[in-house]
């Protein structure tokens, strides 16, 4: 056991943290372009066009209600048609192909935007109306009150959810395994079949993957620390 686990010529070490490395940069693609989705359907729920408020209604209601691996799958499947067809419209007469890198970012990206959209909206709605106002008694402008009042305590607010939606993102990146993207599970599932130790093997995954929330665990409390320094509590 203890040498199928091993980094030599024999053992699977070396692929399973190479998975493990993969992962992460996929959560980690994922979550940044999230925030951005999210900051943006943020935005369109709290402003006052009835359209964008539609288009961010379809949105959250379209990727929280089907399952994740769905997503995935119409990414995987008719991403390249999509982004060939906006390509095309361009003037670019050639096929788009999408690695699987970039299918999974987006894919796990929009299903994190969607629920990072929910919680950036409520910590938007949490931030004290008297604060706005008395930015504005001291002569601040809107962008300069977006910087200085808004973000910050937005941010505040909303880093307990965003370490929840980054804690889904991080597993979510299991499923990018089906686009046979060398991520944790896909090289798991490689080892499990070429050794016929199949329990040994995501045994390992399932602690790798423990670890990788724990540690990710003291570091939202940490930020979550630094971010209420200051703040009396009730």
């Amino acid at each position: 056991m203890l040498e199928l686990l091993s980094f030599g010529p024999n053992g699977w070490g070396g692929q399973l943290l190479t998975g493990t490395a993969m992962t992460v940069a996929v959560a980690v693609s994922a979550f940044a372009f999230g925030i951005v989705m999210g900051s943006l359907g943020a935005s369109a729920k709290l402003s006052h066009s009835l359209i964008l408020n539609a288009l961010a209604d379809v949105y959250t209601t379209v990727v929280r209600g089907i399952p994740e691996l769905l997503v995935i799958y119409l990414l995987f499947f008719g991403g390249n048609g999509v982004v060939s067809a906006i390509a095309s419209a361009f003037g670019y007469d050639g096929r788009v192909e999408l690695n699987a890198f970039t299918i999974g970012v987006v894919a796990v990206g929009l299903i994190s935007g969607a629920y990072s959209t929910e919680v950036i909206r409520g910590a938007v709605r949490s931030v004290p109306f008297g604060q706005i106002e008395a930015a504005r008694a001291c002569g601040m402008g809107r962008w300069l009150i977006l910087r200085r009042v808004l973000v910050p305590q937005t941010m505040r607010f909303a880093l307990p959810g965003l370490g929840n939606v980054w804690q889904l993102t991080l597993k979510d990146t299991a499923l990018v395994s089906v686009t046979a993207l060398a991520e944790l599970m896909r090289a798991t599932h490689l080892a499990a079949g070429a050794t016929r130790e199949p329990f040994l093997f995501y045994s390992a995954a399932a602690v790798l993957y423990l670890a990788l929330t724990t540690v990710s665990t003291i570091l939202f409390d940490r930020a979550e620390q630094t971010a209420n320094r200051g703040v009396r509590r009730a």
